[in-house]
């Protein structure tokens, strides 16, 4: 049984009278142990669905289930005990922490909602996820403004498993921090998993850390997965022309890499969705991309593409 189970997920926004489909029957699964990539470009979804699976926002329809228990459906009395047992890494090490709080405070106050051990059991506690994340014991009473994005996004990660719970979902902790930090974060992550035994789903935009991280990939546009692999066959077979497209994206330092650039045209969909949502962008479409949505047509393996031109 899957850790994480999301099938159908529809999220909507309504703005200015306006109904905008943010995410448009995602379904995706997340193995015990198991690190899930998800990629696209800025402004398809990837955010709203990792918050809706933590239900920071209700979905319109379909199912969330953590454990084998569904939470879509779930008031936020009853979901109230079951967020211990999943987190989240947010993006901005500079808005996501209390300025007002010491770094202590911020990683004893969700032991203390969740009723969780003595006054010395959680000071201990908070001792032992700061040595985890690489910072030290007099971190504990200083203030975020104190550290480096780096060192805040490590009290982050500090803060999403203070609580050790078994999904963690990373809105692209790295994107803003510098290269050399990425790296060092990266790494942090990669050995907290084996250490601590967490399930990731890791949001990037960035395809290069997503091939360093993740066991399988799910690429993302406008709202649908059109292509999921484990990420050694989505690197080297890619099948969806808009995962093809970021690939061709991605810097390489080999000038033989033997991937040519495939150039998108026209500009993205902002109209009612018909057909394929890639099509007004897309180098090989036809007339029937136009008319009918593609499914995920399974190839095998694990490998999942929704496109008319698969052959």
């Amino acid at each position: 049984m899957s850790l994480l189970s999301v099938d159908n997920l529809h999220t909507r926004y309504v703005s200015r009278g306006r109904t905008v489909t943010a995410v448009d029957g995602v379904s995706l699964t997340v193995a015990a142990g198991e690190t899930v990539g998800l990629v696209g470009e800025s402004g398809c979804g990837k955010s709203t669905l990792g918050k809706t699976i933590l239900r920071l926002v209700d979905p319109a329809e379909g199912s969330i289930r953590i454990a084998g228990q569904e939470i879509a459906t779930l008031g936020q009395r009853a979901l109230a005990p079951l967020r211990r047992n999943m987190q989240m890494v947010f993006q901005d090490p500079y808005g996501s922490l209390n300025p007002r709080q010491t770094v202590g405070t911020l990683l004893e106050t969700p032991l203390k909602v969740h009723g969780m051990g003595s006054r010395r059991e959680r000071r201990a506690q908070v001792l032992d996820i700061l040595a985890r994340v690489g910072l030290p014991p007099d971190a504990a009473a200083r203030y975020p403004h104190e550290f480096s994005g780096g060192q805040r996004q490590r009290i982050g990660i500090a803060r999403a498993l203070v609580l050790k719970p078994q999904l963690v979902i990373c809105d692209e902790p790295v994107s803003a921090l510098d290269l050399s930090i990425q790296a060092q974060i990266l790494n942090l992550l990669v050995a907290l998993k084996r250490d601590l035994g967490l399930s990731y789903l890791f949001i990037s935009h960035d395809l290069s850390v997503v091939r360093y991280f993740a066991d399988r990939v799910l690429v993302m546009y406008l709202g649908r997965i059109v292509e999921s692999a484990d990420h050694a066959t989505l690197w080297r077979d890619p099948r969806h022309p808009y995962t093809r497209a970021l690939l061709s994206a991605v810097p390489v330092a080999d000038p033989t890499y033997p991937r040519a650039p495939v150039a998108m045209r026209g500009e993205v969909s902002s109209g009612p969705a018909t057909g394929c949502r890639f099509r007004t962008r897309c180098p090989i479409a036809i007339d029937r991309c136009a008319v009918e949505d593609p499914m995920l047509n399974d190839l095998g393996g694990q490998h999942r593409v929704a496109c008319h031109r698969l052959e």
